[in-house]
């Protein structure tokens, strides 16, 4: 099994604290935000493989980051991969699926994947998760309850059906009932990641990660974990200045 992280945007939305430099590496709680994931990620047992795409701008600066997690990886036997995409700007970047299509297309075979972005911080456990996509050989999504209507408008919402099958995913809906919303990290099955180029064949909408996942369950089963369980979603400067005052008083992972 491999990881997929997904890390070459701008976060214009973050300008000025993004404009040079990567906001996976911004600290939160005394420490990058993608360190969290990568304390998840690495424990993960059959994990062999973990690839990180980044853009050219902060290239330099992932592979600085990069020193640190190398040894821990290869202590948990993990090999740790750098991608470069090449963007040199916001304006020519590629784009999340056309950036996992950029890893995929490099393996040389595609095998079980956890697809994920680089700017959420999960507070709960993500190996119980994984565990069941292994076992099960689904295509799995997570599902945490969201009733704000506000921010509904701003996640991926999914339409459940029997055994929590995924019904339809609306990337940042206007108007969804369905009060699940599905945050950037997805478990997909070899099966899956083949639909990836055929998607950016169809579709102009290379951005969100989401809208691959829309495009795959008309195409493939997919299902949902129901979590109750938060995550710190940091998407503009007010999220990150609350995701680092809720770090400096609390656990990242809540009992």
């Amino acid at each position: 099994m491999i990881a997929i992280l997904l890390c070459a945007g701008f976060a214009t939305r973050m300008y000025p604290i993004t404009k040079n430099y990567p906001k996976p590496l911004l600290e939160v709680g005394g420490r990058p935000m993608l360190d969290y994931l990568m304390d998840q990620l690495v424990e993960i047992p059959r994990l062999d493989s973990l690839h990180i795409v980044t853009n050219e701008i902060f290239y330099s600066y992932f592979r600085e980051w990069e020193k640190r997690w190398n040894k821990i990886a290869s202590d948990n036997r993990i090999k740790l991969y750098l991608h470069n995409d090449g963007a040199t700007k916001n304006e020519n970047r590629l784009g999340a699926i056309k950036d996992l299509a950029f890893v995929i297309n490099l393996l040389k075979r595609i095998r079980p994947t956890i697809v994920t972005a680089g700017d959420n911080i999960y507070r709960f456990l993500l190996e119980p998760i994984i565990q069941e996509f292994i076992e099960s050989k689904k295509n799995i999504v997570l599902a945490l309850t969201e009733t704000d209507h506000s921010r509904k408008k701003k996640k991926g919402i999914l339409e459940l059906g029997p055994d929590n099958k995924v019904l339809k995913f609306h990337e940042k809906p206007e108007n969804v009932r369905s009060n699940w919303a599905c945050p950037p990290i997805y478990l997909l099955q070899p099966s899956a990641l083949t639909h990836v180029n055929e998607y950016m064949e169809r579709n102009d909408i290379i951005d969100a990660p989401g809208n691959f996942i829309a495009y795959l369950v008309d195409r493939e089963p997919v299902y949902a974990v129901k979590v109750d369980g938060k995550r710190l979603d940091i998407g503009t400067i007010k999220s990150y200045e609350e995701a680092k005052e809720i770090l400096s008083k609390e656990p990242v992972i809540l009992e």
